[in-house]
């Protein structure tokens, strides 16, 4: 992981959106007929940035969250007033398709001016069948027309509405969400919040294996608030990701090495939240894990779709090495979606998606934070952003 695989002074040849070739510029050059020669330089050129885990449909805000949160009060007391998700669920459920896919595509450009190129995005704030599946069409409506590909999850095991009774509530996503979804193929993945107070550990396991059953791939939401055993349940699933794991001990690091699942590790929900507590990434990086780091962006606990601050506080609170940090928001995080072939590193055959920054030492996307350093970011090597 902190083997980034640098070419000083190197250049890319690329053809219908793809690398071709991958050398020094001088090797380039020879090849280079015809062609629009960009010259970055002296810049820093890496892969665009995947971002694994995301909540970028919704509709309106949560600033008096924020607010409440600064006076003092916890996670857990704002959702008790009426806050929290719920209160996204009601703004989100009243508005139009066409009114979430205007905010969503705002979210879009965020995410590219940060040089992300790549974003998982989940639903979880309709939380009835039409509005998970609204949510859903207009991630599909998203990739067909924004620069950035969406990965789509299903998410509808967030919270428990208020008009239903836990086990109901379960009953209604395994037999009505889940084969609706799977039957439009509006979802690449099924994920559920595994916490005390929304799905236990038997519910999430009946929802995941359902999902599983219908043919999706599993992600979790697990041991964000306490170590309720997801990270666990993860490894006995053989699900593709266990998220969050900020409470996750030494067992459920195991289970996850055992059955090959990459942990999603979201700092800046700690840090948004105020929490003291960031996940063991040196733990889980000893142990040989290939950890992933994402942005959770969402309007409640990680407003942010900027992962050059995610990096920077991957480094500064998680201990990991700035190489590390590339590593876990690029080529990790691409295996993390079944994108490995595809994305997350600038080499021959995969999409020419990638990102110049203003730098000219890859570690200082880390260690300057707080503002913008992209001079340009390029999909499928188009221009889609341009400092100028």
């Amino acid at each position: 992981m902190s083997d980034l695989a640098i070419i000083r002074d190197g250049g890319m040849l690329i053809r219908d959106g793809k690398i071709d070739i991958v050398g020094s510029s001088a090797e380039i050059e020879k090849n280079a007929t015809d062609c629009e020669i960009i010259d970055a330089g002296g810049r820093v050129v890496l892969p665009g940035f995947v971002d694994a885990h995301a909540h970028p449909v919704f509709a309106g805000n949560r600033l008096d969250d924020f607010d409440r949160r600064a006076k003092g009060e916890t996670y857990e007391q704002i959702a008790a007033a009426g806050g929290g998700i719920w209160s996204t669920v009601e703004k989100t459920r009243a508005a139009s398709e066409a009114d979430l896919l205007n905010q969503a595509t705002k979210h879009a450009n965020w995410f590219l001016k940060g040089g992300t190129t790549t974003v998982e995005a989940k639903s979880g704030y309709g939380l009835t069948v039409e509005d998970e599946v609204k949510i859903l069409r207009v991630i599909r409506r998203l990739n067909e027309e924004t620069s950035i590909e969406f990965v789509p999850t299903f998410l509808g095991a967030h919270a428990v509405p208020r008009e239903w009774r836990q086990s109901e509530y379960v009953d209604l996503v395994i037999n009505e969400m889940l084969p609706r979804v799977a039957a439009e193929k509006l979802a690449e993945f099924c994920d559920v919040f595994c916490e005390h107070g929304y799905f236990d550990v038997e519910q999430s396991r009946r929802i995941l294996a359902a999902g599983k059953k219908l043919g999706l791939k599993l992600r979790m939401h697990a041991d964000q608030l306490t170590n309720s055993g997801g990270a666990k349940l993860a490894g006995e699933l053989n699900a593709t990701t266990a998220d969050h794991l900020e409470q996750t001990e030494e067992e459920g690091i195991a289970a996850m090495r055992s059955a090959g699942v990459q942990p999603v590790l979201l700092p800046g929900s700690v840090y948004a939240l105020g929490s003291k507590r960031y996940p063991r990434a040196r733990e889980m990086i000893d142990a040989g894990l290939a950890v992933v780091i994402a942005t959770d962006f969402n309007p409640g606990s990680s407003p942010t779709t900027s992962m050059p601050m995610i990096l920077s506080l991957a480094c500064t609170h998680m201990k990991m090495s700035p190489a590390e940090a590339i590593t876990t928001s690029t080529i990790n995080a691409a295996y993390s979606l079944n994108r490995g072939d595809k994305i997350g590193s600038l080499e021959p055959g995969k999409l020419a998606n990638f990102s110049i920054f203003d730098c000219e030492d890859y570690r200082e996307l880390a260690y300057w934070f707080g503002f913008p350093q992209t001079h340009s970011v390029y999909v499928r090597g188009e221009r889609v952003v341009d400092k100028n």
